[in-house]
Protein backbone atom coordinates (compact mmCIF):
# COMPACT_ATOMS: atom_id res chain seq x y z
CA UNK A 1 0.00 0.00 0.00
CA UNK A 2 1.42 3.50 -1.05
CA UNK A 3 2.54 5.52 2.15
CA UNK A 4 0.67 9.06 2.30
CA UNK A 5 3.88 10.51 0.86
CA UNK A 6 3.80 8.69 -1.87
CA UNK A 7 0.06 9.82 -2.82
CA UNK A 8 0.85 13.57 -2.26
CA UNK A 9 3.86 12.99 -4.77
CA UNK A 10 1.95 11.69 -7.53
CA UNK A 11 -0.88 13.90 -6.93
CA UNK A 12 1.90 16.72 -6.93
CA UNK A 13 3.49 15.34 -10.02
CA UNK A 14 0.57 15.04 -11.90
CA UNK A 15 -0.91 18.60 -11.11
CA UNK A 16 0.41 21.43 -13.37
CA UNK A 17 1.88 24.06 -12.92
CA UNK A 18 0.87 27.51 -14.15
CA UNK A 19 3.02 28.69 -16.30
CA UNK A 20 4.57 32.14 -14.44
CA UNK A 21 3.43 35.41 -15.44
CA UNK A 22 5.97 37.44 -17.93
CA UNK A 23 6.77 40.92 -19.00
CA UNK A 24 5.52 41.45 -22.30
CA UNK A 25 8.55 43.71 -22.79
CA UNK A 26 11.46 42.04 -21.38
CA UNK A 27 9.88 38.35 -20.75
CA UNK A 28 11.27 38.83 -16.82
CA UNK A 29 9.16 36.59 -14.38
CA UNK A 30 6.87 38.78 -12.15
CA UNK A 31 3.90 38.52 -9.57
CA UNK A 32 0.32 39.41 -10.11
CA UNK A 33 1.26 42.67 -8.61
CA UNK A 34 2.28 44.46 -12.17
CA UNK A 35 1.89 47.62 -14.24
CA UNK A 36 0.57 48.40 -17.72
CA UNK A 37 1.49 50.54 -20.32
CA UNK A 38 -0.29 51.29 -23.88
CA UNK A 39 0.97 50.62 -27.30
CA UNK A 40 -0.34 53.44 -28.95
CA UNK A 41 -0.02 51.43 -32.58
CA UNK A 42 -2.23 48.93 -31.59
CA UNK A 43 -4.24 50.32 -28.51
CA UNK A 44 -3.32 47.39 -26.80
CA UNK A 45 -2.31 47.25 -23.18
CA UNK A 46 0.77 45.39 -22.00
CA UNK A 47 1.98 43.84 -18.77
CA UNK A 48 5.04 44.87 -17.64
CA UNK A 49 7.75 44.75 -14.75
CA UNK A 50 8.43 47.90 -12.75
CA UNK A 51 11.67 48.37 -14.99
CA UNK A 52 10.52 48.33 -18.09
CA UNK A 53 7.21 50.50 -17.07
CA UNK A 54 9.14 53.40 -16.09
CA UNK A 55 10.94 53.83 -19.31
CA UNK A 56 7.74 55.16 -20.48
CA UNK A 57 6.36 57.43 -17.22
CA UNK A 58 7.22 60.64 -19.21
CA UNK A 59 3.74 61.29 -20.51
CA UNK A 60 5.53 64.15 -22.99
CA UNK A 61 7.56 61.41 -24.45
CA UNK A 62 7.18 60.88 -27.99
CA UNK A 63 7.13 57.06 -27.95
CA UNK A 64 5.52 54.18 -29.05
CA UNK A 65 4.60 53.29 -25.43
CA UNK A 66 2.89 54.90 -22.57
CA UNK A 67 2.25 53.99 -19.12
CA UNK A 68 -0.81 53.82 -17.23
CA UNK A 69 -0.48 55.83 -13.90
CA UNK A 70 -1.73 55.40 -11.04
CA UNK A 71 -4.44 58.49 -10.30
CA UNK A 72 -7.45 58.44 -9.25
CA UNK A 73 -10.27 61.55 -8.98
CA UNK A 74 -13.56 61.65 -8.05
CA UNK A 75 -15.93 64.89 -8.88
CA UNK A 76 -18.44 65.66 -6.00
CA UNK A 77 -19.89 68.37 -8.10
CA UNK A 78 -20.83 66.35 -11.55
CA UNK A 79 -23.70 67.12 -12.82
CA UNK A 80 -25.64 65.99 -16.30
CA UNK A 81 -28.03 68.49 -18.07
CA UNK A 82 -31.51 67.01 -18.59
CA UNK A 83 -31.41 65.23 -21.76
CA UNK A 84 -27.82 65.52 -22.20
CA UNK A 85 -26.63 61.24 -21.64
CA UNK A 86 -29.34 61.17 -24.11
CA UNK A 87 -27.49 63.45 -26.70
CA UNK A 88 -24.67 61.59 -26.11
CA UNK A 89 -26.46 58.70 -28.00
CA UNK A 90 -24.86 56.16 -25.66
CA UNK A 91 -27.39 53.21 -25.33
CA UNK A 92 -26.44 52.01 -21.78
CA UNK A 93 -25.67 54.03 -17.94
CA UNK A 94 -22.17 53.42 -18.11
CA UNK A 95 -19.42 54.93 -20.45
CA UNK A 96 -15.61 56.04 -20.60
CA UNK A 97 -14.07 58.55 -22.38
CA UNK A 98 -10.55 59.50 -23.12
CA UNK A 99 -8.36 61.02 -25.80
CA UNK A 100 -7.05 58.84 -28.59
CA UNK A 101 -3.98 60.89 -29.23
CA UNK A 102 -3.80 58.71 -33.37
CA UNK A 103 -7.31 60.20 -33.80
CA UNK A 104 -6.90 63.29 -32.23
CA UNK A 105 -10.16 63.59 -30.36
CA UNK A 106 -12.05 62.29 -27.53
CA UNK A 107 -13.43 58.84 -27.76
CA UNK A 108 -16.28 56.56 -25.81
CA UNK A 109 -16.73 53.19 -25.16
CA UNK A 110 -19.37 51.34 -23.04
CA UNK A 111 -19.58 48.05 -21.92
CA UNK A 112 -22.16 45.10 -23.15
CA UNK A 113 -21.98 41.57 -23.67
CA UNK A 114 -19.26 41.46 -26.60
CA UNK A 115 -17.32 43.65 -23.98
CA UNK A 116 -16.20 47.30 -24.76
CA UNK A 117 -18.50 49.34 -27.56
CA UNK A 118 -16.87 52.35 -29.10
CA UNK A 119 -19.68 54.73 -29.29
CA UNK A 120 -19.47 57.80 -32.09
CA UNK A 121 -20.22 60.80 -30.02
CA UNK A 122 -22.10 63.08 -31.82
CA UNK A 123 -20.16 66.65 -32.37
CA UNK A 124 -19.49 69.05 -29.75
CA UNK A 125 -22.06 66.99 -27.22
CA UNK A 126 -19.49 65.63 -25.09
CA UNK A 127 -17.60 69.07 -25.34
CA UNK A 128 -20.95 70.73 -23.92
CA UNK A 129 -20.68 68.27 -21.00
CA UNK A 130 -17.08 69.56 -20.01
CA UNK A 131 -18.30 73.26 -20.07
CA UNK A 132 -21.18 72.03 -17.88
CA UNK A 133 -18.52 71.00 -15.16
CA UNK A 134 -15.26 73.15 -14.98
CA UNK A 135 -14.11 70.75 -12.15
CA UNK A 136 -13.15 68.18 -14.25
CA UNK A 137 -9.63 66.96 -14.58
CA UNK A 138 -8.66 66.44 -18.13
CA UNK A 139 -7.26 62.92 -18.33
CA UNK A 140 -4.11 62.19 -19.85
CA UNK A 141 -4.38 60.97 -23.11
CA UNK A 142 -4.51 57.50 -24.26
CA UNK A 143 -3.47 56.16 -20.70
CA UNK A 144 -6.39 57.60 -18.51
CA UNK A 145 -10.31 58.13 -19.02
CA UNK A 146 -13.46 59.47 -17.10
CA UNK A 147 -16.01 57.12 -16.47
CA UNK A 148 -19.79 58.56 -15.92
CA UNK A 149 -22.56 56.50 -14.34
CA UNK A 150 -26.01 57.72 -14.86
CA UNK A 151 -27.60 55.11 -12.17
CA UNK A 152 -31.56 54.41 -12.51
CA UNK A 153 -31.69 56.33 -8.77
CA UNK A 154 -30.09 59.06 -7.70
CA UNK A 155 -26.88 61.49 -9.11
CA UNK A 156 -24.98 60.43 -12.14
CA UNK A 157 -21.26 60.18 -10.81
CA UNK A 158 -17.75 60.63 -12.56
CA UNK A 159 -13.86 59.28 -11.97
CA UNK A 160 -11.07 59.48 -13.58
CA UNK A 161 -9.12 56.46 -13.71
CA UNK A 162 -6.59 54.54 -14.89
CA UNK A 163 -6.87 53.65 -18.49
CA UNK A 164 -6.53 50.07 -17.21
CA UNK A 165 -9.34 49.79 -14.98
CA UNK A 166 -11.98 50.64 -17.38
CA UNK A 167 -10.54 47.28 -19.25
CA UNK A 168 -10.93 45.46 -16.08
CA UNK A 169 -14.11 46.23 -15.69
CA UNK A 170 -15.68 45.37 -18.52
CA UNK A 171 -14.17 42.09 -18.73
CA UNK A 172 -15.33 41.57 -15.41
CA UNK A 173 -19.37 42.88 -16.94
CA UNK A 174 -18.52 40.45 -19.99
CA UNK A 175 -18.42 37.55 -17.92
CA UNK A 176 -22.03 38.17 -15.84
CA UNK A 177 -23.54 40.13 -18.34
CA UNK A 178 -27.30 39.39 -18.93
CA UNK A 179 -29.97 40.69 -21.50
CA UNK A 180 -29.86 44.31 -22.86
CA UNK A 181 -28.93 46.15 -19.23
CA UNK A 182 -26.72 43.39 -17.84
CA UNK A 183 -28.89 42.24 -15.25
CA UNK A 184 -28.59 41.84 -11.15
CA UNK A 185 -24.99 40.60 -11.47
CA UNK A 186 -23.81 43.26 -13.54
CA UNK A 187 -25.29 45.68 -11.24
CA UNK A 188 -24.21 44.17 -8.51
CA UNK A 189 -20.63 44.31 -10.28
CA UNK A 190 -20.97 48.01 -11.04
CA UNK A 191 -21.65 48.70 -7.65
CA UNK A 192 -18.62 46.93 -5.73
CA UNK A 193 -16.74 48.62 -8.73
CA UNK A 194 -17.77 52.28 -7.61
CA UNK A 195 -17.99 51.29 -3.93
CA UNK A 196 -14.33 50.57 -4.41
CA UNK A 197 -13.47 53.44 -6.67
CA UNK A 198 -15.67 56.21 -3.70
CA UNK A 199 -12.95 55.01 -1.56
CA UNK A 200 -9.87 55.52 -3.77
CA UNK A 201 -10.67 58.51 -5.27
CA UNK A 202 -9.71 62.09 -3.98
CA UNK A 203 -12.36 64.30 -4.47
CA UNK A 204 -11.81 67.32 -6.83
CA UNK A 205 -14.21 70.10 -6.17
CA UNK A 206 -14.60 73.38 -8.94
CA UNK A 207 -11.45 75.34 -8.32
CA UNK A 208 -9.82 72.89 -6.85
CA UNK A 209 -6.20 72.04 -8.16
CA UNK A 210 -6.05 68.23 -9.37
Amino acid sequence: MATVSEVLGRIAAATPVPAAERCQMCAIEFDEAHRHVVDLESRRLMCVCRPCYLLFTDQGADLRFRAVPDRYLSFPSFTLAPGRWEDLEIPVALAFFFHNSTLGRTVAFYPGPAGATESELPLGMWDAVLVDNPALTAPLPDVEALIVRVPDRGEPTCHLVPIDACYELVGRLRRVWRGFDGGQDARAALDGFFDTLARRSRPVDAGAPS
